[in-house]
């Protein structure tokens, strides 16, 4: 009996659910205790909490004060993550519910889960964790704190992923983004960019194409991945005022047609079973890479 298959939708009209639904909360539970295992709850002072450098950069002034109005109605519902040494604390987690706290002048102390004795690659994990798992992270963000991961731990791209939890083509993907311009960056996080159009935009080899894709990503212009596979295909820009710019398409192959070309290829070729194998691999960690 032959299966039958529901006809293929495109990704805007299919019917997403929330998991989270019927998940038990108690699962969220046993993760912030494993996260948080050694730590003391107590109240500090919020004066006496210094706040450094956090994964999150990007912070909505209205959620702020919607979150402020929250806590003023119910109170701190989670406790932010402190790191004790000897009389200072340190925000690990938190920020934004510390933010929020700070505008509100009746709040002068908050509950918080006290760390101590942790080694700087073990707070890192903890904050980027608790950071991804509160929040949707912006992606800027995250890769950001993933290279400051391993510029501080000097991990490898595979010790990342089991620290962290994700997957390595995620991981390859945020180093590429976290290495970008400063500008770059800032523009993907004020015009909403797609991270796909940074990953294309440091794929083009020639330097004019590259100049003038990069000028109207900058100008908040080019944001969607559609839009510069179409410039980069058709070769045309088309500025403010209908003014068109030519640019080179690149001619380079596409990993897609890499990787259908090596496989079609392999089997072709009369190769020993280790050599056969090495390139099954190969194909298989190109694969994860561009994530196709």
């Amino acid at each position: 009996m032959v299966k039958e298959f529901s006809p293929r939708q495109a990704k805007k009209f299919r019917k997403t659910r929330d998991i989270s639904e019927h998940l038990d909360p108690a699962l969220f539970r046993v993760s912030d205790e494993k996260l948080l295992k050694g730590a003391r709850l107590i109240e500090v002072q919020l004066v006496n909490i210094i706040v450094k450098e956090q994964v999150r950069t990007k912070f909505n002034d209205s959620s702020i004060k919607d979150l402020a109005a929250n806590i003023q109605t119910n109170g701190l519902i989670q406790p932010l993550v402190l790191h004790r040494t000897g009389s200072k604390y340190t925000l690990i987690c938190g920020e934004r519910r510390f933010r929020a706290m700070s505008t509100l002048p009746e709040i002068v102390k908050a509950p918080c889960f006290v760390l101590e004795e942790k080694t700087d690659q073990e707070l890192m994990a903890i904050q980027f964790s608790e950071n991804s798992s509160r929040e949707e992270l912006h992606y800027i963000d995250k890769a950001d704190g993933i290279w400051n991961y391993q510029k501080t731990t000097r991990a490898s791209e595979r010790k990342i992923t089991e620290a962290l939890g994700i997957s390595k083509s995620e991981v390859h993907r945020s180093l590429m983004i976290a290495r970008m311009p400063v500008e770059l960056k800032e523009a993907a996080k004020t015009y909403d960019i797609e991270k796909y159009v940074l990953l294309e935009w440091d794929a083009i080899e020639i330097k004019t194409s590259r100049k003038e894709v990069l000028s109207e990503i900058l100008a908040g212009n080019l944001t969607k991945r559609s839009h510069l596979k179409s410039i980069l295909k058709s070769g045309t820009i088309v500025k403010t005022g209908k003014k068109r710019t030519k640019i080179t398409p690149s001619s380079n192959i596409s990993a897609k047609a890499f990787i259908k070309a090596m496989t079609s290829t392999s089997k072709s070729m009369d190769l020993d079973p280790q050599t056969r194998k090495l390139l099954k691999n190969l194909v298989k960690e190109t694969r994860d890479v561009v994530d196709l």
